[in-house]
């Protein structure tokens, strides 16, 4: 080949590239809204952070945390469902987006996460709900999971069900 077809080469491939990592990074679920309340609220709730966690819940289910939640705390009743061998959520940003799926207005999405004690590998499987309260506000409705991601029940259509485990409301 001659030189200039090898230069026309390597600037459309450059070209390509940047492309597809451009598109990658606009498209990144985690930056749309609704995805990164879902993503944003197990941190923090997770990390035991309620003052930050709490307003990104409806406001049925911040009463439902206050009326059964061990003293009112969301991080408490999330705490709660993992075994105490696992550990707790590894830090900030050890829960991830994996998978969602579109509910008619509202978001059912799979995130998972990663626990200090032997439970990251197949990861921790949660599920949140998500519905938007004005535009770009999105606050979770539900949640359901905090099961081992190699547990049967752990996919995205069990964990939306009403009869999921740890399923709140």
């Amino acid at each position: 080949m001659n030189r200039t077809a090898l230069m026309i080469i390597g600037i459309v491939t450059a070209l390509i590239i940047g492309g597809i990592i451009l598109l990658t990074t606009i498209l990144v679920p985690e930056n749309k809204a609704a995805f990164d309340v879902a993503v944003r609220f197990m941190n923090l709730a997770g990390t035991g952070r309620d003052d930050e966690a709490l307003p990104l819940l409806s406001d049925a289910l911040q009463t439902y945390v206050r009326d059964n939640c061990p003293n009112g705390s969301v991080s408490a009743c999330i705490y709660a469902y993992t075994p105490t061998e696992w550990g707790r959520l590894l830090r900030d940003g050890a829960a991830v987006y994996r998978r969602s799926m579109r509910d008619g207005d509202a978001w059912d999405i799979q995130l998972i996460a990663t626990y200090e004690k032997d439970k990251g590998f197949a990861g921790v499987c949660i599920y949140h709900r998500v519905e938007q309260v004005a535009p770009d506000d999105w606050r979770v409705t539900a949640w359901s999971g905090f099961i081992a991601c190699d547990d049967p029940n752990s996919g995205l259509p069990n964990l939306r069900s009403e009869n999921a485990v740890h399923r709140v409301p």
